[in-house]
């Protein structure tokens, strides 16, 4: 339950992010926009006053607003010069003190090898 609560709450987050609210609001403001619109007039009629953009109503002239009104972030990346400590011009290389290899048996354990039967069983041959 609580699992499907965080995947609902994180696709309404990612909506909002993305503008998805807008979408849906002027969805729902051209619904109505053309149910009112379907009452005075023929459905051809009805869709050209909705989508023409010369006639909005309440709804979407607060979508318009309220779109207008969110700020939007320029995003420019602020570039950080990396410093590091200087450090000597030839450091010494030197070898590990004690290098122990595994023994062969650990890397391919036998257990895990197996030859594979030949010739193929004469069932599974079509």
């Amino acid at each position: 339950m609580f699992a499907r609560f965080a995947k609902t709450m994180m696709v309404a987050a990612l909506v909002a992010m993305t503008g998805g609210h807008w979408v849906l609001l002027q969805s729902v403001a051209w619904t109505t926009m053309l149910a009112d619109n379907l009452s005075c007039g023929s459905v051809t009629e009805a869709v050209e006053r909705t989508f023409d953009g010369k006639h909005p109503c309440p709804i979407c002239k607060a979508i318009a607003a309220g779109k207008k009104s969110e700020k939007k972030k320029d995003f420019s990346p602020q570039l950080q010069k990396l410093e590091f400590p200087l450090a000597k011009e030839n450091p010494p290389l030197t070898d590990p003190l004690r290098f122990d290899a595994p023994p062969p048996g650990v890397a391919f354990p036998k257990s895990h090898i197996q030859r594979p039967i030949v010739p193929p069983p004469r069932g599974l041959v079509g």
